[in-house]
């Protein structure tokens, strides 16, 4: 598993932390139309709770086992405490493991780079939601990009993403990023830049 990606994790982990602790209100709406913010943290938080049984080899209804009801009242300190949790796994995971996902057996690094797009998408979208600072690191930015720009295809066929937003070839990375994932990146009016 390539240390970068390793990195990469914890500077996504960043991005999320230093979004989610100053939350104030918990019901915004996020660009994710279904989610308030609420539901977007949680949906975050759980994903780190699958990292340690998932990566210790468990297949999916043998990690949903552990999965952990959230103390809703406290989600950064959820999101603090199994966010660790999932670092440590990863720390520790064999490069050559396989994993079970719900959709396929992948390796270890397959995992990692889902889950580092997944959350740097997700620390964008609370910061659009809560009016925080939307810059995201520009490492992070590029291989991400890289892993989405590979899959455009079959991101659009997912439904996981709505359609993508368009935005000029010469647009800024990032915006071309979110707008690739169906997130429009022009600011909103009292928004951060």
């Amino acid at each position: 598993m390539a240390l970068e990606w390793l990195a990469l994790l914890r500077q996504a982990q960043h991005e999320f932390s230093t979004r989610v602790e100053p939350i104030t209100d918990w019901s915004a709406p996020t660009p994710d139309t279904d989610w308030d913010v609420t539901a977007l943290v949680r949906h975050v938080v759980v994903e780190q709770q699958w990292v340690p049984p998932l990566l210790g080899g468990l297949t999916i209804s043998e990690a949903e086992e552990r999965i952990r009801p959230l103390r809703e009242d406290d989600l950064v300190a959820e999101w603090n405490q199994y966010s660790g949790l999932a670092t440590a796994a990863w720390d520790v995971a064999p490069a050559s493991s396989l994993v079970h996902l719900s959709y396929a057996v992948v390796t270890v690094d397959h995992y990692l780079r889902e889950q580092v797009c997944d959350i740097t998408v997700h620390a964008w979208d609370l910061a659009r939601a809560t009016g925080a600072d939307e810059t995201l690191d520009t490492r992070l930015v590029a291989a991400v990009w890289d892993v989405f720009d590979e899959q455009r295809d079959m991101l659009g066929a997912s439904g996981l993403f709505a359609a993508p937003v368009p935005v000029p070839d010469d647009a800024p990375l990032q915006d071309r990023l979110l707008a690739l994932t169906g997130r429009d990146p022009r600011p909103t009016e009292g928004g951060t830049r």
